[in-house]
């Protein structure tokens, strides 16, 4: 069985195909770094325009280097949430009037399964690995998430979020530490590299959300920090202090995801860890999630680096899954901004977290 996916949701304009196993025939990806790098972010409406200039050709450069006629597809995945609105729109349409051209199934995907079942895939001259056990614990850190989920089965109702982030993305906090510096758009991997070139304890910054019977993260606390101490000090130049500021600050926030994580697995009585996202591709991280896998004897399963960052193969996987089992969403799918895995953690700080003891299991009066 042949899946065409489609991946509209941000910033890079992504078509695939891949077969029932993971396997990989065609994963194309047009960027719009070079769109959104002069305002240091994505912007929704050139994204949206971008996308629409660009579905078609890159659909067709998928089939080409696929070397499959469309007639061989046997069914269609397309992100239909969480994303940018217009974003979404762009695919989903698309996809819905290849469905209605070819009378082939359609579903919807949404983008966070995607990167849970990113393992799964395997790219040419890539050696087969096994995929990861279930149940296995995920860590889905990227620009626009941040979370711990249980996964039971490859379906929405068997992954369930142990915690999230109250605030700011892992892979944001990077991207506004870097735009902080002057370090340019994307900033995680030119942090990434600078922090391997530097000292990570000559400049004190304190751990995010150190509360260790929480599985929930904070990033806009060191991201403050390294505001106020560039008020502070100045703004340093291509020179080791900057070196050792990118290694500090990289250092507290893998620290956090990592222990978390060992936390959570520990909690669930699980042996498998799996990482995806973005932000997976961190060095960094790897290096210290291999780490502390290894001392706990968890295996450790990380996508291709193609696979980490925004893509249709993983979109193509998760909706063969669906397929298989006969399900077709049909014209009908629809699109939001919102993600249909359930959260367990509310943004912001709420009053518990300001009063623990004196809020905490007391019976709630009518007012």
């Amino acid at each position: 069985m042949y899946t065409l996916g489609i991946e509209t949701s941000c910033d890079e304009t992504g078509v695939a195909i891949v077969d029932r196993r993971g396997h990989v025939l065609s994963d194309v990806i047009q960027s719009q770094i070079a769109i959104h790098a002069p305002y240091g972010g994505v912007v929704p409406e050139l994204a949206s325009r971008d996308h629409l200039l660009n579905i078609r050709p890159v659909f067709e450069q998928a089939m080409a280097e696929s070397g499959l006629q469309l007639s061989d597809i046997d069914g269609i995945a397309v992100t239909c949430r969480p994303g940018l609105s217009g974003a979404l729109l762009v695919g989903l349409q698309f996809a819905k009037g290849l469905a209605w051209a070819l009378n082939k199934p359609l579903v919807g995907v949404d983008h966070l399964v995607g990167h849970l079942l990113a393992a799964n895939l395997t790219y040419p001259g890539q050696t087969d690995a096994a995929p990861p056990e279930l149940p296995f614990l995920a860590l889905l850190v990227s620009g626009g998430h941040t979370a711990l989920y249980r996964v039971d089965e490859p379906n929405l109702a068997s992954m369930h979020e142990l915690g999230a982030t109250r605030d700011d993305a892992a892979g944001e906090a990077f991207d506004k530490v870097a735009k902080l510096l002057g370090l340019g758009y994307p900033g995680g991997p030119v942090v990434d590299r600078l922090a391997h070139e530097g000292d990570p304890n000559v400049i004190a910054l304190t751990r995010p959300m150190p509360r260790s019977d929480l599985l929930e993260f904070s990033f806009s606390g060191i991201k403050t920090q390294v505001m106020r101490w560039v008020n502070d000090n100045g703004l340093p130049g291509n020179d080791a202090t900057l070196r050792n500021l990118c290694a500090a600050f990289q250092h507290r926030v893998v620290e956090s995801l990592v222990q978390k994580t060992m936390i959570a697995a520990s909690r669930e009585g699980l042996s498998t860890v799996v990482v995806g996202g973005g932000v997976a591709a961190n060095r960094g991280l790897r290096e210290r999630l291999q780490r502390e896998c290894g001392a706990k004897r968890l295996r450790l399963v990380v996508p291709h680096l193609r696979a980490c960052t925004d893509n249709a193969a993983m979109i193509a996987y998760a909706g063969s899954l669906r397929l298989a089992l006969g399900q077709n969403d049909g014209l009908g799918v629809e699109m939001s901004p919102h993600s249909a895995l359930l959260s367990v953690t509310k943004k912001g700080r709420g009053p518990r977290d300001k009063h623990p003891d004196k809020s905490r299991d007391k019976p709630r009066t009518k007012s």
